[in-house]
């Protein structure tokens, strides 16, 4: 009699600690869909302001820093949009839902943003070597606010970053976005005293090099989740560790773990044991290890220690 291949699946979205949201921090849904749509308004509402006085007193600095803070608005338009999505249930044509049209639009918030650090770099550039007289006391007031605004949204989502991996990067994304509100603001006061109206495309082209940097890491993410690569936050190594050192695991082969969405995982594994009849409790701990590290659904095929497998075949002995 051949020995029989056993899948377990385990669906642990609720216990991801990956994932968007714990189950057990339900009571913070609503607050953090306030917050979330609070911080976009705000932003989106700075965003117009300051570049409306940033082209009306010609400065780069104030233009490419409304570009920053509008980067933010997609980012938190973007979590906002995830957030909807982690509840999107399967359909005949879509089994996983729409969760990974989260990762598409990653991918095309950072090909929009490469386009307008292009032209931010250009203007700079321009206004560097041929400096124009701005007004350093508007570029100052319209700073100061931007602190404001981007230190109060940082402020309502670092209370709720500890739920959340999503917006623990738009608090971060926020937090640096006032310091450099800060770095506009000092540029205004050199301008209003020194009359150095240089500093302006200087500091444009440093906020634009600010969101290069961010904008990169971001697209080389969002490209990786497209083509399924390994999310960043997944130690494909520690993984395998883990399972294979679970208690009744002789051996581990053929993971693949890839993104659902931007904030749920899947792994699929073949795992040998000694006793079929143990299957059973051994997935159901290695479910509970995973969804520690960030994978909230896997599929985990048991095969009995007399198979052999290579490559993508498993022969078994007959008794």
């Amino acid at each position: 009699m051949a020995h029989e291949h056993h899948h377990e699946h385990c669906h642990g979205h609720e216990h991801c600690h990956g994932g968007l949201l714990h189950h057990h921090h339900t009571h913070s849904i609503s607050n953090l869909n306030g917050i979330y749509i609070l911080s976009i308004i705000l932003n989106l509402g700075f965003v117009i302001v300051e570049a409306g006085i940033g082209i009306w007193k010609d400065s780069v600095g104030l233009v490419s820093d409304a570009g920053h803070n509008l980067s933010d608005v997609f980012s938190l338009l973007l979590a906002l949009f995830a957030f909807k999505l982690a509840k999107s249930h399967a359909t005949k044509k879509f089994t996983y839902g729409y969760r990974k049209a989260s990762v598409l639009i990653s991918l095309v918030n950072a090909l929009i943003l490469l386009v307008a650090i292009g032209a931010i770099y250009l203007e700079s550039f321009r206004k560097f070597f041929h400096p124009v007289a701005i007004d350093g006391a508007a570029i100052s007031w319209t700073a100061g606010i931007g602190i404001l605004i981007n230190g109060a949204t940082a402020l309502l989502l670092m209370k709720q970053q500890s739920h959340d991996i999503n917006t623990r990067g738009a608090f971060l994304h926020m937090a640096t976005d006032t310091l450099v509100s800060v770095g506009v603001l000092v540029s205004g006061i050199v301008i209003t005293y020194t009359g150095w109206y240089v500093i302006d495309p200087i500091i444009g082209i440093g906020i634009a090099t600010v969101i290069l940097v961010g904008t990169f890491n971001l697209l080389k993410e969002s490209f990786g989740m497209t083509i399924d690569g390994v999310p960043e936050s997944i130690d494909l190594d520690e993984i395998h560790e883990i399972i294979e050192h679970t208690e009744g695991v002789k051996d581990v082969h053929h993971i693949h773990v890839w993104p659902i969405s931007t904030t749920l995982n899947a792994l699929t594994a073949h795992i040998v044991v000694d006793n079929l009849i143990d299957g059973p409790k051994i997935t159901h701990e290695i479910k509970h290890k995973l969804s520690e590290e960030g994978i909230g659904h896997c599929t985990i095929q048991v095969e009995d220690s007399t198979c052999e497998c290579h490559d993508h075949e498993c022969h078994c002995e007959e008794d």
